[in-house]
C-alpha cells in the first residue's frame, strides 16, 4: 500500500513554524512516504473576519501564487523520489459558500488533493474558532447554552460542508470530522454523539468523500485521541470509505507521526 501524508502545513501559515517546504519533504523521504500533500489553509473568505486575536489562522491571498510555484518547482525537483501534492486545507463557513466557490474556481485548477475542515462556528451571532484554546471553546459551550448543544452546532456545520456545492473543485476529504473533541479532557462528553457522528459518516459515504484521519489530536494534552476515534474509523474503514493518514504537521518533525495508528487499523480486518 502506499504510504501517504494528505495532511502537511507549509512555512506560508502563520501559525506554524518557519520548517522549509524541502525539510518537510525531507522528512517524508526518510520516514520512507512514497507521497505528500501540502494543505495550508486556504485564504478566509473576503468579508469574514478571523476571530482569533493573533487573526493568523490562515494564509493571505497574495501568497497563493508563490505557495503554488515554491510547490510546483519541489515537485519537479523531487518527482523520483516522492509525489508531491499541492493542496489547500479549505474552511467551510456556510455564510461565505459563494465566496469559497468563486476562490476555488480560481485557483483549483491548480490543486491536486485538498481538504475542506471547519474550524469556525457562529454561535449567538459571533463567530469563533472552536479550537483555538481551552478557554476559548468553554467561552462558546457557555454562549451554546451546554457542551451538548456546542457538539450538535459542530456536527451540523460539518454536514452542510459534505452536502455544500463549491463548484467542479471541491475538495474530496473532510478534516478531522471530531476536532470539538479537542479539549475533551477538560470538557467530558457526558451523552452519546454516536447518531451525529455517524450520519456525518453515512454522508461521507454518499458523497463518495475521503475522511482525513488525522493524528494530531494524540499530540494534544487535552485530547488524547485521532480525529476521528478509532471506533469511529474502524466503522468508516468497515464502509469501505477511504481514510487518508493526516499528520497535521505545522513542523517537519510531526511528519509521519503515530502512522503506525493508521497502518494497524487500515490492515485490520
Amino acid at each position: 500500500m502506499m504510504k501517504k501524508d494528505g495532511h502537511v502545513h507549509t512555512p506560508y501559515c502563520p501559525h506554524g513554524t518557519t520548517d522549509q517546504l524541502e525539510a518537510y519533504i525531507n522528512q517524508a523521504i526518510e520516514e520512507g512516504f512514497d507521497s505528500l500533500t501540502f494543505t495550508e489553509h486556504a485564504p478566509l473568505p473576503p468579508g469574514f473576519k478571523d476571530p482569533t486575536p493573533e487573526e493568523d489562522s490562515a494564509m493571505k491571498l497574495e501568497d497563493m501564487d508563490s505557495y503554488i510555484n515554491d510547490i510546483q518547482i519541489l515537485k519537479d525537483k523531487y518527482r523520483h523520489k516522492i509525489t508531491i501534492n499541492i493542496g489547500l486545507e479549505v474552511d467551510y463557513i456556510k455564510e461565505f459558500e459563494h465566496e469559497t466557490k468563486v476562490f476555488l474556481d480560481q485557483y483549483g485548477k491548480f490543486l491536486d488533493d485538498s481538504i475542506l475542515s471547519v474550524h469556525f462556528l457562529k454561535i449567538d451571532h459571533s463567530y469563533y474558532c472552536m479550537d483555538y484554546d481551552e478557554n476559548t471553546f468553554g467561552k462558546m459551550i457557555d454562549i451554546a447554552g451546554s457542551l451538548q448543544n456546542l457538539h450538535q452546532a459542530y456536527y451540523n456545520e460539518v454536514l452542510h460542508s459534505i452536502h455544500s456545492d463549491l463548484g467542479n473543485f471541491k475538495p474530496k476529504r473532510i478534516g478531522h470530522i471530531t476536532l470539538v473533541n479537542k479539549f475533551q479532557k477538560l470538557y467530558p462528553v457526558t451523552f452519546s454523539t454516536d447518531t451525529s457522528v455517524k450520519k456525518v459518516i453515512q454522508a461521507i459515504k454518499e458523497q463518495k468523500l475521503e475522511i482525513d484521519y488525522n493524528v494530531a489530536g494524540l499530540r494534544k494534552k487535552y485530547c488524547g485521541e485521532t480525529y476521528p476515534e478509532e471506533s469511529i474509523a474502524k466503522l468508516a474503514h468497515k464502509q469501505k470509505i477511504p481514510l487518508i493518514y493526516g499528520s497535521d504537521a505545522h513542523s517537519a518533525r510531526d511528519i509521519g507521526k503515530n502512522y503506525t495508528h493508521y497502518d494497524q487499523l487500515t490492515n485490520s480486518n
